[in-house]
């Protein structure tokens, strides 16, 4: 069963959830961005459905790559990393990711957010 789950950014659909994986899509609104973090066990891949995606790999703001439809990124456990819809690079539109991790779902160590959680 999915279920949709509102973030500041945006919201993720969660449609697949097993004790050895989560699927999940996730809509993020233009000019927003998810928190700077890492993940101690979670490792998880990401496909860029549409829109353009801003992918931060380290704590330096302004340092970071566009990836476009068609384009995934594969994170490790420990690796910094942020993704974002730059308003300059999705021209009002939101991104939308497919997202499929391992299910360690609450493994989120933030280390800069706009939103303030």
């Amino acid at each position: 069963m999915t279920r949709k789950v509102e973030k500041p950014w945006g919201h993720e659909v969660i449609w697949a959830e097993t004790k050895d994986y989560v699927g999940k899509i996730l809509h993020i609104n233009s000019g927003h961005r998810l928190s700077l973090q890492y993940h101690e066990t979670k490792e998880e891949t990401i496909y860029v459905l549409s829109g353009q995606l801003a992918l931060w790999t380290s704590e330096d703001d302004n340092s970071y790559i566009v990836l476009g439809e068609g384009a995934s990124y594969h994170v490790k456990p420990g690796q910094i990393h942020r993704f974002g819809s730059l308003e300059k690079e999705s021209l009002g539109k939101p991104t939308v990711l497919i997202e499929v991790s391992t299910p360690h779902l609450q493994d989120v160590k933030r280390l800069a957010d706009d939103y303030k959680r």
